[in-house]
């Protein structure tokens, strides 16, 4: 047994204990994480039962199964289920009933012994909605004109499902309108405006050239005007077409309701699908919940604008701290003096590793928004004061201050890096004649590169998924606009933007409706671990690939 020991086998297998261990917490949390997030987009079938409660009035009820648990005859008592026996086993159920503008609520805790028989009727309709959040119910009626067009289970969706697929063409030519087109031709004629301060400003110009520019500022302004009349017209005219269809649903409990057409997103039966078309549908949904915009207090719709921010901010920060980083480390490490002063800088960096992220946000607010922010507008966009244009959140200011976060990682990864190179290779350069910065830059930064690359991995995975500084600096819960566009430049990186960690933030802890929000929080997780992956492993090809060149160069 001492000779065991001696041999170190226990610690072999302690350490292969320990990283198996580590792999399957981190698998285990990635199918947790993706197992509660993904089923949210499959169409689960709808639930049709009774439900009778002692010195009650028996109700009809539909709704998804969402939830069950176990509960000991007192607790289920305690949660208001009326259980007679202290021995029994209570199962109840929470059931997605939807219809919040019906009855208050999507979800409700039903006692299974207070259950009749479930039921799967196939002519039960789910529908989306753009507001109040999911429809359970029975399709009666489709209306044009407010006069019934189809009457009827079968005959009612065959008719739905054609002017649904008519008016889904003009819905999407209206959010076009509104998100694009009117928002172009608003951003014109605010330039206009500011054209028209910045000319009343300018003390230099004669009468003559002041008055003529103000009639070429007009002309622009009323073509614009009319341009921005035309797109409401049409709006307008699209709106007055949707509204004329309409639909009229049924609830569980009799109760007819009367549906716009134009508030809905998309319809299904999922009791009449088969397990291909619950497929399809599952991709599209999924599909459409990454390339949709957020809704609802963002408990509905899709998180496109959250990736692109995310993305966008990870991409700037990692163009600032990658050279800045790489310059400070080669300062450090091949120019600087080796002293009192350098042993201090290192110490001071390693330590700034350990701040707490929140108090880069504080710097960032105070330096980067309000000091140089403010600095510009006052230099460059007095016309536009005090509507701040730099001097609030965006995304140049998050990128900047996740660079100063994430700067000591680049730097110790780098100076690592330059320190495994042999000294042997630094001497040869300068005996083949070459200067100290032709050996610096030209041999030994290329070998180093892969180190920087492993800096850069760190700092873009600790960057991606940091929300606490970004509250302060330019992060908001519904970013109105993305932070690129149509108009010169572009990229507008002094635009506030949406992130995905701040997403989960918001949805998990301040949405108003937390049961529908629960899935979205997983599925936004696993999405926000899906762009950390796709960022790091092109981070790492890049690394590879940088290595095997320079290591075929020094062969």
């Amino acid at each position: 047994m001492r000779d065991w020991f001696k041999r170190g086998t226990p610690w072999i297998w302690l350490n292969a204990g320990a990283v198996a261990i580590s792999i399957v917490m981190v698998v285990g949390l990635i199918a947790h994480i993706a197992w509660n997030g993904l089923q949210h987009f499959w169409p689960s079938n709808v639930v049709a039962f009774e439900y009778s409660e002692p010195g009650r009035e028996t109700r009809q009820v539909l709704g998804e199964v969402d939830a069950a648990e176990t509960l000991t005859a007192p607790a289920a008592r305690e949660r208001g289920f009326d259980v007679a026996d202290d021995d029994a086993l209570v199962t109840r159920y929470r059931i997605k009933r939807g219809n919040r503008d019906v009855d208050g609520r999507d979800f409700a805790w039903f006692a299974g012994p207070s259950m009749s028989e479930w039921s799967y009727p196939e002519d039960v309709v789910v529908m989306e909605r753009r507001q109040w959040g999911d429809f359970i119910g029975y399709l009666r009626e489709v209306r044009v004109d407010g006069e019934a067009v189809a009457q009827g289970d079968e005959a009612a969706w065959t008719r739905f499902d054609e002017l649904f697929q008519d008016n889904r063409g003009r819905i999407e030519e209206i959010g076009h309108i509104e998100r694009v087109e009117i928002g172009a031709v608003n951003a014109a004629i605010e330039e206009l405006r500011l054209a028209q301060r910045r000319l009343d400003a300018d003390e230099t110009l004669s009468e003559e050239a002041r008055a003529e520019q103000a009639a070429a500022i007009q002309a622009d302004r009323d073509r614009w005007e009319e341009e921005y009349e035309g797109l409401v017209e049409r709006r307008d005219e699209l709106l007055r077409e949707v509204a004329r269809f309409s639909l009229l649903m049924e609830t569980a409990s009799g109760e007819q309701v009367e549906i716009a057409m134009g508030d809905v997103v998309k319809p299904w039966r999922p009791n009449a699908m088969g397990v291909g078309e619950k497929m399809a549908f599952y991709v599209r949904d999924f599909w459409d919940f990454v390339t949709g915009y957020p809704r609802e207090a963002n408990t509905e719709g899709g998180i496109l604008p959250a990736i692109f921010g995310t993305v966008l901010m990870t991409i700037v920060m990692a163009i600032f701290v990658t050279p800045f980083g790489v310059l400070a480390a080669i300062y450090l490490r091949e120019y600087a003096k080796q002293g009192p002063l350098t042993r201090t800088i290192r110490i001071a960096v390693n330590n700034l590793a350990g701040v707490p992220s929140i108090v880069f946000g504080v710097f960032g607010l105070g330096f980067f928004v309000y000091f140089v922010g403010g600095g510009i507008d006052q230099l460059f966009y007095g016309e536009r004061l005090p509507s701040p244009t730099f001097g609030k959140g965006g995304v140049l200011w998050a990128s900047l201050t996740l660079a100063l976060l994430t700067l000591p990682v680049v730097i110790v990864a780098t100076e690592e890096g330059l320190s495994r190179i042999p000294g042997s290779i630094r001497h040869g350069a300068l005996a083949l004649g070459a200067t100290k910065s032709e050996m610096l830059w030209r041999t030994v930064v290329p070998l180093a590169t892969p180190a920087m690359i492993t800096g850069l991995i760190l700092a873009v995975a600790r960057a991606a998924g940091e929300v606490a500084p970004l509250m302060l600096v330019g992060v908001v819960k519904l970013a109105p606009q993305l932070p690129v566009s149509g108009d010169f430049p572009f990229v507008h990186l002094e635009r506030s933007f949406m992130h995905l960690g701040f997403h989960i933030f918001d949805v998990g802890f301040q949405s108003p409706n937390v049961e529908a929000g629960r899935p979205l929080v997983y599925a936004t997780a696993l999405i926000l671990l899906m762009v950390i992956v796709v960022l790091n492993l092109s981070a790492i090809s890049i690394r590879n690939y940088l290595r095997e060149r320079y290591k075929a160069q020094s062969d």
